[in-house]
C-alpha cells in the first residue's frame, strides 16, 4: 500500500505524519511506503522544520532525511490513500483531482477534524506529534486487519 500525507509546505505536519506511519508500518511489519508532499512549492527540496525533525527524534522517529516536494496531479496514479491535514489543503489538493475514482482516495487525516499547524507556535509542535502518533495507530490498526 502507498499512502502520501500532504499540508501546506511539506515541512510540519505531513513529513511529520509520514515519519511516524512509516515507522509504525514498519514496526508491524507491514509493506507499506509512506510519502508526504506540500500544496505550496516554497519548501520543495528542503527538509522538514528543525522543530518537526527535534520532536520526532524525541519519540524515536528519524525524519531528517525528507526532503519536502510539492502536490501534483500525478500523485493520484501513485498512492492509494491521500491524507490531508486541513480542509483549505484538502480543497486544493481536490482540485487537481479528475476523476472520481481519483477523488475518493483523498480524505482528511483525521476524519472530522484538522491537525492544527504549529509553524508559528513552538508550543504545538508536542501535542500535534501526539495527535498524529494517535491516528497513525488508528491508521495501522484500520488498514491491516485485512492483511494475510
Amino acid at each position: 500500500m502507498k499512502i502520501l500525507m500532504v499540508c501546506l509546505g511539506n515541512i510540519c505536519r505531513s513529513p511529520l505524519a509520514h515519519g511516524v506511519l512509516q515507522h509504525l508500518a514498519d514496526n508491524n511489519g507491514l509493506a507499506w511506503t509512506v510519502e508526504s508532499a506540500g500544496t505550496g512549492n516554497w519548501h520543495v527540496g528542503d527538509p522538514p522544520d528543525r522543530r518537526t525533525i527535534a520532536v520526532a527524534r524525541q519519540y524515536g522517529i528519524d525524519i531528517s532525511g525528507q526532503r519536502a516536494q510539492q502536490f501534483q496531479s500525478y500523485h493520484f496514479d501513485e498512492y492509494d490513500h491521500i491524507l490531508v491535514m486541513d480542509r483549505e489543503n484538502l480543497r486544493n489538493v481536490l482540485a487537481k483531482a479528475r476523476t472520481a475514482e481519483q477523488r475518493a482516495r483523498v480524505q482528511l487525516f483525521l476524519p472530522d477534524d484538522e491537525v492544527p499547524d504549529p509553524y508559528f507556535d513552538d508550543e504545538l509542535f508536542d501535542p500535534v506529534y501526539k495527535l498524529v502518533e494517535a491516528r497513525c495507530k488508528e491508521l495501522v490498526e484500520e488498514w491491516s486487519k485485512d492483511r494475510p
